[in-house]
């Protein structure tokens, strides 16, 4: 797994739990080491391990604790880079969903080995979305599911989004169901980047 998932996920844990948590976590994990470098690569079943001891030393559910990262990566001040890569993704809610096919490839135009998930998305009827991530490490539905929660406030776009039965071991599944496209005003987003 490319570091810059890993190295995001001892952010989340320090930034939101304290050091403490992450020397925990780094512990229970067996990591050789105390930070992950961003532009290494690391062995999947350290990633997995990890996710797994932050669950543990949290007290939560494994799928919990990798939706709050999935909100952290899109609403934490200082990875607004990360928000505004996805918002170029359409003026809607809508068209953002459908952009995710295209997401682990733009993703690897700004490094080129960057594990994420491949997603593919199938519209229905009514504004219902079924959206199918298949990662090496397990967690991609719960991270996601995070993600498009976030980009849902942040759109302003009343949704349901949840976790659904997987057609296969290999994938995970959300189900989206967009209920109001402009239901509040949604956060503010230019091209260009506002300077204060």
């Amino acid at each position: 797994m490319h570091g810059m998932v890993n190295r995001a996920l001892q952010g989340f844990l320090t930034t939101t739990y304290g050091d403490a948590v992450w020397a925990e976590v780094r512990r229970q994990a067996g990591l050789p080491f105390d930070d992950f470098e961003a532009m290494l690569s690391y062995p999947d079943a350290m990633t997995t391990a990890c996710f797994g001891a932050a669950a543990h030393v949290l007290g939560k559910d494994h799928a919990t604790v990798l939706e709050d990262f999935g909100i952290w990566l899109v609403t934490d001040h200082h990875l607004e880079p990360v928000r505004r890569l996805l918002r170029f993704s359409g003026a809607r809610f809508h068209d953002f969903l459908h952009a995710l096919e295209d997401l682990a490839e733009r993703g690897r135009l700004v490094l080129p080995n960057l594990d994420l998930p491949r997603i593919t998305v199938a519209q229905g009827d009514e504004g219902r979305f079924v959206i199918d991530a298949v990662w090496p490490v397990p967690g991609a539905g719960a991270i996601l599911m995070g993600c498009l929660r976030a980009m849902a406030d942040d759109y302003g776009t009343l949704a349901f989004v949840g976790l659904g039965r997987a057609a296969d071991d290999a994938s995970e599944r959300l189900e989206v169901q967009l209920f109001d496209a402009a239901f509040t005003k949604g956060r503010r987003f230019e091209l260009g980047q506002v300077r204060a």
